[in-house]
């Protein structure tokens, strides 16, 4: 003889709705107990008052019970999630720090390299850079070798980079007047 298994899958809300329900049935049925199960045509309402104000104490406790155990279960979710917001913004300012010490080094590495070309080959490769990477190489160049460099390359080119490394020093560069219209990117 072989036997059938079943399997029931069922959600944890309709889990924790049918508990409800089961709990609620109890009660009702322990007050049932004390008081008469159907309220009659003859019934007073002094006894259906007191049936419902019996019941009502009850049920509310229960109520109250299901609503704790849920406030319970979303903080543990919340000091979950929180938990996991701490681990990653760990991990991202670790992150944060590699890449910065990279760059730093980089850059000191690029400058150094700029440091050694003669202007008329360093001037072109400057122009095909973005402008303010080629900027802030300049910037870190002694001043005669970042003159050289300037005047070697093209005069536009040369102007819209002198106008990043003056706009450095302006402490006013990152605030932008509301009649003033925005560079398009």
């Amino acid at each position: 003889m072989t036997g059938t298994l079943f399997t029931i899958s069922v959600s944890r809300t309709l889990a924790r709705r049918a508990l409800a329900a089961a709990a609620v049935l109890a009660l009702a049925s322990q007050v049932g107990a004390q008081q008469p199960a159907t309220v009659s045509e003859t019934s007073t309402s002094d006894e259906i008052q007191r049936f419902c104000t019996n019941i009502a104490d009850a049920a509310r406790d229960q109520r109250y019970l299901l609503q704790k155990q849920e406030l319970e279960k979303l903080q543990s979710d919340v000091d979950g999630r929180i938990k996991t917001l701490e681990e990653r913004t760990a991990e991202y300012q670790d992150w944060l720090k590699r890449r910065n010490d990279f760059l730093a080094r980089a850059q000191a590495g690029l400058v150094d390299i700029f440091k050694t070309m003669k202007p008329d080959a360093a001037a072109p490769q400057l122009e095909e850079m973005r402008m303010e990477i080629a900027a802030a190489i300049i910037m870190q160049l002694p001043p005669r070798q970042s003159a050289l460099f300037l005047s070697e390359m093209d005069p536009q080119k040369a102007g819209m980079i002198s106008t990043i490394i003056s706009s450095a020093t302006d402490p006013n560069t990152s605030k932008v007047p509301s009649n003033t219209p925005k560079a398009p990117s």
